[in-house]
């Protein structure tokens, strides 16, 4: 059994808003330190920033505005300096940020072919949706679609069960890293994905994680704490190396946000 959320849904905004501000923190550095929380919802969006990177409220605001779609939407943004001490701890050479334990699982079919359908289906709607799949059944709740339309598609499917909804950030609210089922599947812990930089090993080992146990077909689990130079009997810079490029292959941080790792 496993939900799945389509990059239109509010939780999904949030995360993009948020991944999209650490992409503008790596344009104006190589090694940015970034981490940013998103709120948004009912005309109204909510930004905390703490960066050691100079980032204008302007900026932000732009961002905000691209992604809601929404150019009357209020914004409430609040930037300020990264803690000192775990800003400094990246000082010499490039450490684990933050403490933690991490697991990568292979996906399932079920995971798979879900993913498959809720692209297929945003293809042809791309507004808010979600989508649930069990070995017997298939639950679509798909905003400003035509229930016909959707019928063809999945002729067994479950279809928005209240009936039409134009759903979006004013019918519901969205948040950054509330969606981490929909991201990991069976991976998910304690970590959040989006809105930090890759020094965070929130960021940083539950990629390499994931990654690891879709090439290994077996189960991976991690753990670190800040300041760790080796994980994995391999060094932290490297495995950041490796997801930076993983994520530059998608386009950035926001990119990323949109499906998560699957």
């Amino acid at each position: 059994m496993i939900e799945k959320v389509n990059p239109s849904h509010p939780d999904k905004i949030a995360d993009r808003i948020a991944g999209a501000i650490v992409d503008l923190a790596y344009k104006k550095e190589d090694n940015p330190k970034i981490a940013v929380e998103v709120l948004i919802g009912h005309n109204e969006c909510n930004v905390i920033v703490e960066t050691n990177v100079i980032i204008a409220y302007e900026e932000i605001d732009k961002i905000v505005k691209r992604i809601s779609k929404s150019n009357d939407i209020k914004g409430n943004y609040k930037i300020v300096p990264q803690d000192i001490n775990l800003a400094s701890n990246q000082n010499d050479c490039v450490k684990c940020g933050d403490n933690g334990i991490f697991k990568g699982v292979p996906l399932t079919e079920e995971q798979k072919e879900i993913s498959k359908r809720a692209r297929r289906i945003y293809s042809k709607y791309p507004y808010d949706g979600k989508y649930i799949l069990t070995y017997d059944k298939f639950i679509i709740c798909q905003s400003n679609a035509k229930e016909e339309d959707l019928r063809n598609m999945y002729p067994n499917a479950v279809i928005n069960p209240l009936g039409y909804w134009t759903g979006g950030i004013n019918v519901d609210s969205g948040a950054t890293n509330r969606k981490l089922g929909s991201d990991m599947g069976d991976s998910i812990t304690g970590g959040g994905l989006h809105g930090k930089d890759l020094s965070k090993a929130d960021v940083t080992l539950n990629i390499y994680a994931f990654k690891k146990a879709q090439e290994t077909k077996k189960e991976v689990k991690l753990c670190c704490a800040i300041g760790d130079k080796y994980i994995d009997n391999r060094l932290y810079k490297d495995i950041v190396d490796e997801v930076k490029l993983y994520i530059n292959k998608l386009g950035g941080f926001e990119k990323f946000a949109e499906w998560g790792l699957f």
